[in-house]
């Protein structure tokens, strides 16, 4: 293995070890008094990137075509709903009915024994 090279590679690594570690105390609000030699300041705060109002429009009416076209796709594939009700045949009905009133008389009965 070639020293040289392993040199390099490490003083590299250890620059940007140093550079993480003032980013983190300029963020955090622990900043030293004597920044390490190898840092740039000016280099290390990030600049705050911001949307224009023309770029925030554009990203609004993408998503509203993108969800339009979401919903329209989700519309063909949702099953249709039948306006017609079921109903029970008067039989059923009266079948039920009769069979309720057989419950209720059999709990009125153990009531009153």
């Amino acid at each position: 293995m070639d020293t040289k090279n392993i040199l390099t590679d490490l003083r590299a690594e250890l620059s940007r070890l140093n550079q993480a570690i003032a980013a983190l105390e300029i963020l955090g609000g622990t900043a030293t008094a004597t920044p390490t030699p190898t840092v740039k300041t000016a280099s290390v705060q990030a600049k705050k990137r911001r949307l224009t109002p023309a770029g925030r429009r554009r990203l609004s009416e993408m998503m509203k075509k993108r969800w339009a076209a979401r919903r329209k796709a989700a519309a063909k594939t949702a099953p249709k709903k039948t306006s017609v009700r079921r109903t029970m045949s008067p039989a059923s009905r009266k079948k039920m009915a009769e069979a309720q009133r057989k419950r209720w008389a059999a709990v009125k009965k153990a009531k009153s024994a």
